[in-house]
């Protein structure tokens, strides 16, 4: 061998009388043999799940921008008689506004609509989201939501990684590391990004779904709009199925040798990902070709759901990846961020989301698929109760609020027809039962049967877990 390629893995591995380095070869062999069989199908972690599951699956609803909670589900008809009024110190306590709007009033900006009660649970939804409404009674409602950060990308890292720091797992990898998968065919871990129908400023980073110190392979892999909708994933024209399988048949030998030899995860992930790949060739098309799907389901779901890449469509592909075993799926959704106009920009988000995420849920239940499929619906922050810019204008927008925000829940163990938590009067505090990203996260593992404390990856000499080192509680008012 090269004595200028030799990795310090190798070298370890090759010094038996060092058992500091037998150790670690055995821990790495033993991290990659957990993440991968003989075969090349992924399971999960020994010992996992912690306990009984209510929930086998994920689909996030990724709302990217910051939804207003005042417009869509956070009703304060007192507002009404502070419209234009300054907002009082002692709602403030000295929290900071983002540098948009440091330097005017922060006068408030009653709702831009109205609200009514729905369902036999009574939950008050917006005029905007009438598909909603008409299911109010299987949704959990959690308006007592709040982060830390206050800008975009750290709000969406802290959101799906727990840090607002990028280089951390996303909750999709997590749940892929520790649970695996039982689909041979697809990855543990897609990811869908809605294709918009004018150009949006919000930015959605790789990151995002990425894996961050975890293996590669287990890192979210986008689904894209395009005719193919995995990249590199045809074979050039011309090349015969039997010469290609022959190929990695070849490529998985030698990546074996290696593998021996270092004890790489990184192999064993380059291996596995090889044959996903294989697969995929042929899964890939059957999935993401929806005209087998009857006229019935494109009208549950709207009329966007014909175009290809839509939020509409992408929720129906996030059902047919959860008849295909898919362990988590995550939806992307732009365009939330409502400085001006919000009037008409939240509207039109609306419209894109309310039919689409009302049908998904719908969808599932009379397919027998809701009990054990979690539905999470929501963004990185809410937006701040002052007006951004004239208050009373046709332009006003609202700026960031990391204090309080909404989100909804179905499916997967999730009391159906519950609101749970408040805020306060002018819905810019938290007044009753508190829930923070980091409880978000560690609801949705206990829901998947894991105990987000044991749930670790140990990284440069630390026991890392998605909802790090501050205290972090399941929220088991809204257990069923």
């Amino acid at each position: 061998m090269d004595p200028l390629n030799v990795t310090r893995r190798y070298f370890l591995g090759q010094c038996t009388g060092v058992s500091l380095g037998a150790m670690a070869l055995s821990s790495l062999l033993g991290r990659a043999q957990a993440a991968t069989s003989s075969a090349g199908d992924a399971i999960g972690l020994p010992g996992l799940p912690h306990f009984a599951p209510k929930a086998k699956r994920v689909i996030f609803l990724t709302q990217s921008g910051g939804p207003s909670q005042i417009e869509l589900f956070d009703e304060k008809p007192g507002l009404m008689k502070w419209a234009g009024v300054e907002l009082p110190d002692s709602v403030r306590r000295g929290q900071r506004v983002t540098t948009m709007t440091a330097n005017q009033k922060q006068l408030i900006k009653p709702a831009a609509t109205t609200f009514a009660r729905h369902g036999q649970s009574g939950a008050t939804i917006s005029e905007w989201l009438p598909h909603l409404s008409r299911i109010a009674d299987d949704v959990c409602f959690i308006k007592s939501m709040h982060t830390d950060e206050i800008n975009h990308a750290p709000a969406m890292t802290k959101f799906l990684t727990g840090h607002q720091i990028a280089g951390r797992p996303s909750i999709g990898s997590w749940v892929s590391y520790g649970l695996g998968s039982t689909n041979r065919n697809l990855p543990d871990y897609l990811v869908l990004i809605s294709k918009m129908q004018r150009p949006s400023d919000q930015p959605l980073y790789d990151h995002y779904w990425g894996s961050g110190f975890l293996p590669s392979r287990y890192q979210g892999v986008k689904l894209r709009n395009a005719r193919d909708p995995v990249l590199y994933l045809r074979d050039p024209d011309g090349l015969p199925r039997e010469v290609r399988r022959g190929m990695l048949d070849g490529l998985g030998e030698i990546n074996q040798m290696r593998l021996d030899q270092t004890g790489d995860p990184e192999i064993a992930t380059r291996i596995r990902q090889y044959e996903m790949a294989y697969r995929m060739q042929a899964s890939v098309p059957e999935l993401t070709d929806l005209r087998g799907e009857p006229d019935e389901v494109f009208q549950l779901y709207g009329p966007d759901s014909r175009r290809a890449g839509s939020y509409a469509a992408n929720c129906i592909l996030a059902r047919r990846l959860i008849e295909r075993g898919v362990r988590f799926i995550q939806l992307f959704h732009p365009d939330w961020d409502h400085h001006s106009r919000l009037t008409s920009w939240c509207t039109a988000r609306c419209r894109d989301t309310d039919q689409p995420s009302a049908a998904l849920v719908t969808d599932l239940k009379r397919r027998g698929l809701l009990d054990d499929t979690l539905v999470v619906w929501g963004g990185e922050f809410g937006r701040g109760v002052a007006g951004q810019g004239q208050w009373d204008s046709p332009e006003a927008g609202r700026d960031h609020h990391p204090r309080c925000f909404t989100m909804w829940l179905a499916g997967g163990g999730v009391k159906p027809g519950l609101t749970f938590g408040a805020t306060d009067d002018f819905s810019y505090n938290v007044a009753e039962n508190p829930v923070h990203v980091r409880d978000l996260h560690a609801t949705i593992l206990h829901l998947l049967g894991v105990d987000h404390e044991r749930l670790t990856h140990r990284f440069q000499g630390l026991d890392f877990r998605l909802t790090g080192v501050e205290p972090a509680q399941v929220v088991r008012g809204i257990l069923a």
